[in-house]
Protein backbone atom coordinates (compact mmCIF):
# COMPACT_ATOMS: atom_id res chain seq x y z
CA UNK A 1 0.00 0.00 0.00
CA UNK A 2 1.48 3.45 -0.70
CA UNK A 3 -0.83 5.50 1.48
CA UNK A 4 -1.73 5.50 4.85
CA UNK A 5 -5.73 6.16 4.09
CA UNK A 6 -8.10 3.94 4.71
CA UNK A 7 -10.89 5.12 2.83
CA UNK A 8 -10.16 6.41 -1.25
CA UNK A 9 -12.64 7.71 -3.12
CA UNK A 10 -12.47 8.64 -7.14
CA UNK A 11 -14.59 9.28 -9.90
CA UNK A 12 -14.90 7.78 -13.84
CA UNK A 13 -16.92 8.71 -16.60
CA UNK A 14 -19.16 6.19 -18.41
CA UNK A 15 -20.74 8.98 -20.73
CA UNK A 16 -18.75 12.41 -22.26
CA UNK A 17 -19.05 14.87 -19.41
CA UNK A 18 -17.07 17.30 -17.55
CA UNK A 19 -17.62 17.45 -13.50
CA UNK A 20 -16.17 20.01 -12.02
CA UNK A 21 -15.48 20.79 -7.82
CA UNK A 22 -15.52 16.51 -7.77
CA UNK A 23 -12.08 16.33 -6.69
CA UNK A 24 -12.53 18.53 -3.75
CA UNK A 25 -15.67 17.42 -2.66
CA UNK A 26 -14.27 13.72 -2.69
CA UNK A 27 -11.12 14.91 -0.52
CA UNK A 28 -13.41 16.56 2.37
CA UNK A 29 -15.78 13.76 1.86
CA UNK A 30 -13.18 11.32 2.16
CA UNK A 31 -11.93 13.06 5.35
CA UNK A 32 -14.97 13.14 7.29
CA UNK A 33 -15.98 9.52 6.29
CA UNK A 34 -12.11 8.06 6.71
CA UNK A 35 -12.26 9.61 10.87
CA UNK A 36 -15.82 7.93 11.38
CA UNK A 37 -14.47 4.75 9.89
CA UNK A 38 -11.38 4.33 12.24
CA UNK A 39 -13.46 5.55 15.17
CA UNK A 40 -15.83 2.95 14.60
CA UNK A 41 -13.08 0.37 14.99
CA UNK A 42 -13.35 -0.93 11.85
CA UNK A 43 -9.80 -1.28 11.44
CA UNK A 44 -8.19 -3.99 12.10
CA UNK A 45 -11.55 -5.88 12.68
CA UNK A 46 -12.17 -5.88 8.54
CA UNK A 47 -10.61 -8.48 6.54
CA UNK A 48 -9.42 -5.89 4.36
CA UNK A 49 -7.03 -3.10 4.74
CA UNK A 50 -8.87 -0.15 3.05
CA UNK A 51 -12.12 0.59 0.83
CA UNK A 52 -11.20 1.97 -2.58
CA UNK A 53 -14.91 3.58 -3.68
CA UNK A 54 -15.36 4.24 -7.58
CA UNK A 55 -18.04 6.33 -8.59
CA UNK A 56 -19.16 5.77 -11.70
CA UNK A 57 -20.49 8.92 -13.62
CA UNK A 58 -23.21 7.42 -16.09
CA UNK A 59 -26.88 6.90 -16.74
CA UNK A 60 -28.44 5.86 -13.66
CA UNK A 61 -28.24 5.92 -10.03
CA UNK A 62 -27.71 2.46 -8.53
CA UNK A 63 -29.02 1.72 -4.78
CA UNK A 64 -27.01 -0.65 -4.09
CA UNK A 65 -22.92 -0.75 -4.78
CA UNK A 66 -21.09 -3.67 -6.66
CA UNK A 67 -18.39 -5.66 -4.78
CA UNK A 68 -15.14 -6.65 -6.24
CA UNK A 69 -12.84 -9.96 -4.30
CA UNK A 70 -10.58 -7.87 -1.68
CA UNK A 71 -7.20 -7.38 -3.48
CA UNK A 72 -4.82 -9.60 -1.30
CA UNK A 73 -1.92 -7.63 -3.12
CA UNK A 74 -2.78 -4.09 -1.13
CA UNK A 75 -5.45 -4.85 0.57
CA UNK A 76 -8.62 -3.21 -0.50
CA UNK A 77 -11.45 -3.66 -0.64
CA UNK A 78 -12.66 -2.17 -4.38
CA UNK A 79 -16.15 -0.77 -4.26
CA UNK A 80 -17.89 1.02 -7.41
CA UNK A 81 -21.12 2.87 -7.71
CA UNK A 82 -22.85 4.17 -10.62
CA UNK A 83 -24.75 7.74 -10.06
CA UNK A 84 -26.76 9.77 -12.86
CA UNK A 85 -24.65 12.58 -14.87
CA UNK A 86 -27.84 14.51 -15.46
CA UNK A 87 -28.36 14.63 -11.54
CA UNK A 88 -24.85 15.89 -11.06
CA UNK A 89 -24.59 17.89 -13.75
CA UNK A 90 -27.58 20.04 -12.37
CA UNK A 91 -25.57 20.46 -8.92
CA UNK A 92 -21.71 20.13 -9.70
CA UNK A 93 -21.64 24.24 -9.91
CA UNK A 94 -22.12 24.25 -6.43
CA UNK A 95 -19.20 22.62 -4.26
CA UNK A 96 -21.70 22.25 -1.07
CA UNK A 97 -24.60 20.68 -3.12
CA UNK A 98 -22.01 18.19 -4.84
CA UNK A 99 -20.32 17.71 -1.80
CA UNK A 100 -23.71 16.89 0.24
CA UNK A 101 -24.84 14.88 -2.82
CA UNK A 102 -20.95 12.66 -2.78
CA UNK A 103 -21.12 12.34 1.02
CA UNK A 104 -24.73 10.99 0.84
CA UNK A 105 -23.75 8.04 -1.76
CA UNK A 106 -20.27 7.31 0.10
CA UNK A 107 -22.42 6.68 3.05
CA UNK A 108 -24.73 4.83 1.20
CA UNK A 109 -21.66 2.23 0.00
CA UNK A 110 -19.87 2.04 3.02
CA UNK A 111 -23.34 0.97 5.19
CA UNK A 112 -23.82 -1.90 2.41
CA UNK A 113 -19.77 -2.57 3.50
CA UNK A 114 -20.49 -2.60 7.09
CA UNK A 115 -23.19 -4.86 6.49
CA UNK A 116 -21.73 -7.34 4.62
CA UNK A 117 -18.30 -7.66 6.32
CA UNK A 118 -20.44 -6.85 10.12
CA UNK A 119 -18.55 -3.98 10.89
CA UNK A 120 -19.94 -1.27 13.33
CA UNK A 121 -22.48 0.77 10.86
CA UNK A 122 -24.28 2.98 13.70
CA UNK A 123 -22.29 5.83 13.41
CA UNK A 124 -22.67 5.80 9.19
CA UNK A 125 -26.21 5.63 10.03
CA UNK A 126 -26.82 8.64 11.96
CA UNK A 127 -24.64 10.62 9.39
CA UNK A 128 -27.14 9.45 6.76
CA UNK A 129 -30.05 9.96 9.24
CA UNK A 130 -28.87 13.45 9.61
CA UNK A 131 -28.09 14.17 6.11
CA UNK A 132 -31.56 12.98 5.12
CA UNK A 133 -32.81 15.43 7.70
CA UNK A 134 -31.30 18.20 6.44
Amino acid sequence: MAHNRKLVIGGVALVKARIRNNVAAMTQVRDELESILIRAGWFPRAPFAWVGLIIRYGVRTEDQPHFERINKANGDLPVAIEVDTDRVLEIHADPLKLKNFLRAVTLRCLISVAKKYHLPSEELTREQEASNAA
